[in-house]
């Protein structure tokens, strides 16, 4: 009873400590990341995905992009079957820029593309947001080998009240993130928005990685009861909640996908 009351107190003092210090600020060599999401038009996401397949994901490589993970949504409520998100990795924000307006002058791709819309349109809607990379994030590159192939993913994004980020912030990087792995989820790469009109400074965007569904919802039902993570949800929120919304979508890879 004694150590398990030194723990807690252990865990709290270093928790109320980092939440007086503010988000490191992104170093002028690392990358910026940009999550993209898709929208299909009605039986036209199997089109769009041979697209990729076949030549986008090769013609990002040859414009200087990265391709990190592309994933289709596994639930109705987040679009599935007419829906892809993924992820790319540039070198800066000017370097993305630069990479997307040769793509779209490429040759190859647009003989791609007119090939593929010769029975009508693909795209309804494309959403971009450009992120950095959160300072106690892990690298994706670290992540992507590992576990069973075909994982599950979770997409999360919080969005917290003014000037709250930095606490929520602290909470991830010097609790949250040891609990998941502790109750066998993957921790695969925690990002900001760099824009106003997409939540910068106000919102956390996270990926995680699970073997199977059913792994994923009885991990997060062991993280919510944990007592080392009740206490200090409570104990950080003393002051109002961290967030004023969660939102999650499971995610499953394409075949394509350079993260499975």
């Amino acid at each position: 009873m004694i150590a398990s009351l030194r723990l807690f107190a252990f865990v709290f003092l270093a928790l109320g400590s980092a939440l007086a210090v503010p988000t490191q600020a992104r170093a002028a060599d690392e990358p910026v990341y940009e999550l993209r999401t898709y929208s299909t038009l009605p039986g036209k996401l199997d089109a769009l995905l041979a697209r990729f397949r076949d030549h986008t994901c090769k013609l990002f490589e040859k414009h200087g992009m990265v391709n990190v993970g592309y994933w289709v949504p596994l639930d109705a409520k987040d679009g599935a079957g007419d829906k892809l998100v993924y992820l790319l990795q540039h070198k800066s924000r000017e370097a993305a820029a630069a990479s997307w307006k040769t793509f779209g002058a490429d040759p190859v791709w647009v003989a791609a593309r007119t090939a593929s819309e010769a029975a009508g349109k693909i795209v309804a809607k494309v959403e971009s947001v450009f992120l950095t990379v959160a300072d106690y994030s892990p690298a994706h590159g670290k992540t992507a080998a590992k576990g069973a192939a075909n994982r599950v993913f979770e997409l999360r994004t919080y969005t917290t009240p003014a000037g709250k980020l930095a606490s929520l912030d602290a909470r991830f990087r010097n609790y949250t993130i040891e609990r998941f792995m502790k109750h066998d989820m993957t921790n695969v790469i925690y990002l900001h928005p760099m824009d106003a009109d997409k939540g910068a400074g106000q919102t956390l965007v996270y990926l995680m990685a699970y073997p199977t569904r059913e792994a994923a919802t009885a991990s997060w039902a062991a993280f919510r009861a944990d007592p080392i993570w009740v206490k200090a949800k409570s104990d950080s929120e003393k002051g109002g909640p961290l967030t004023t919304k969660v939102e999650s979508m499971f995610l499953t890879p394409t075949d394509f996908s350079q993260m499975k």
